[in-house]
C-alpha cells in the first residue's frame, strides 16, 4: 500500500469515532473518496483496531489487502474493479474472458442482489460486515432502489460506505437513508508532500496540482501518464496554433477534459477573476464569452461520446481544429 494521504487519515479518524451505518462520502473526483471508504471497512473489520483506524497486520488486514475478506462486499462497476485490482465473480470473469460481453460501467443488478444476499448472511469472522460502494452514481435506478430496504432497515452487523464523486447523480432516497460526509480539500503543501512521497519530483508538484484543479489523486493520476507535466504549460498556446503532436498520444477523454478546463480558465479571466487550471501567463487572448460558451457546450456533447470506437487520430484531429477556430 502506498502512504495514506494524511487529509485521509485525518477524516477517517473523525468519521471512526462516530456511530451509524451507512455513510456516504461526497465530493469532487480526485480527493479520495475511495480511498477513505477502504479505511473505514478495514477499520471496521480489523480484529484489533485502534483510534486511528486498523491494525494492518491482522488476519482480516491481511485478507483486504489480497481481496478475499469474507465479510466485505466491493460493488463497483466491473470496469472499475478490474482497475482496481477487486476480482469479479466466477461468471462475469468468465463471460468477459469468452468476448460474450464487455465488463460493464454500471454496477449491475445481479451484484446488488448479491449484496443484498451478503448481507443477510452471518458474519464470517465475527467482527460484522461491510458493504463498500464505489463510484455509487454508477447505480441505476433499478440497482438503487433494489438497495433501499436494506439500507433501510439493515440486518444488525453489516454497515455501508457509499463513496460518490457525483452525488447529487443518487436517489434522494438514497442520499437520506446515509449519514452524509463532505470530502475535505488538503491544503496544497500537505498535497505536494503527498505526492512528493507517491515519487513525484519537487518540481512537478505544483505543476500537476494546477492541471488537477488541487485535487491530489487527480494529479496523481496525471503523473502516472508518464507525460511531461511541464507540456500542460505549453497546452493553451499550441492548441491556439493548431498542433496536433503536443496531443498525439492522448486519447480523446483526456484531450477534452484538459479543453474544458482551458474554456474554464478563458471564461473566468473573461469577467475578471483567476484562472485556475493554467497560469495567466499561458493562457492566450480570450475569445469572446460567447464563442466560449459555444465551445463549452460542444465539448460537453464531445465527452458524450468520447469513449466510443471511434478512430482516436480523427477525433484528436477534430478537437484540436475546433480549438484552434475558437482560439483565433
Amino acid at each position: 500500500m502506498s502512504e495514506q494521504a494524511p487529509w485521509i487519515a485525518a477524516q477517517a479518524r473523525q468519521l471512526l469515532a462516530q456511530r451509524g451505518h451507512a455513510w456516504l462520502l461526497q465530493g469532487p473526483s480526485g480527493l479520495g473518496q475511495y480511498s477513505l471508504g477502504l479505511t473505514l471497512v478495514r477499520a471496521w473489520l480489523c480484529e484489533q483496531p485502534a483510534e486511528q483506524g486498523a491494525c494492518g497486520q491482522c488476519p482480516s488486514c491481511h485478507a483486504i489487502d489480497v481481496r478475499t475478506h469474507a465479510d466485505l462486499c466491493v460493488l463497483m462497476p466491473e470496469t472499475v474493479m478490474i482497475e482496481l485490482g477487486w476480482p469479479l465473480d466466477e461468471k462475469a470473469q468468465a463471460d468477459i474472458d469468452e468476448k460474450k460481453r464487455k465488463p460493464s460501467k454500471e454496477i449491475r443488478i445481479e451484484a446488488m442482489r448479491d449484496a443484498i444476499e451478503f448481507a443477510q448472511r452471518t458474519s464470517a469472522r465475527g467482527r460484522g460486515k461491510a458493504v463498500l460502494i464505489y463510484p455509487a452514481e454508477r447505480m441505476n435506478h433499478v440497482t438503487a432502489n433494489a438497495l433501499l430496504k436494506t439500507l433501510e432497515e439493515p440486518p444488525g452487523d453489516v454497515r455501508f460506505v457509499l463513496a460518490s464523486e457525483a452525488a447529487h447523480q443518487l436517489l434522494p432516497t438514497i442520499r437520506s437513508r446515509c449519514l452524509t460526509h463532505i470530502m475535505a480539500w488538503p491544503a496544497e503543501a500537505d498535497a505536494q508532500a503527498w505526492l512528493q512521497a507517491q515519487g513525484v519530483p519537487a518540481t512537478d508538484t505544483l505543476t500537476l496540482l494546477r492541471a488537477a484543479g488541487g485535487r491530489p489523486d487527480d494529479a496523481l493520476l496525471y503523473a502516472d501518464t508518464g507525460r511531461d507535466p511541464q507540456s500542460w504549460h505549453k497546452l493553451p498556446r499550441a492548441m491556439q496554433r493548431g498542433e496536433l503532436a503536443l496531443v498525439a498520444d492522448w486519447s480523446p477523454a483526456q484531450l477534452i477534459d484538459a479543453l474544458h478546463k482551458l474554456c474554464h480558465d478563458l471564461m473566468a479571466r473573461g469577467v475578471g477573476a483567476q484562472p485556475r487550471y493554467f497560469v495567466a501567463e499561458d493562457l492566450p487572448p480570450s475569445p469572446t464569452l460567447r464563442r466560449l460558451k459555444d465551445w463549452q457546450q460542444e465539448l460537453g456533447r464531445e465527452s458524450r461520446t468520447a469513449e466510443h470506437p471511434f478512430n482516436n487520430g480523427l477525433m484528436l484531429e477534430a478537437l484540436v481544429s475546433r480549438a484552434q477556430s475558437t482560439l483565433n
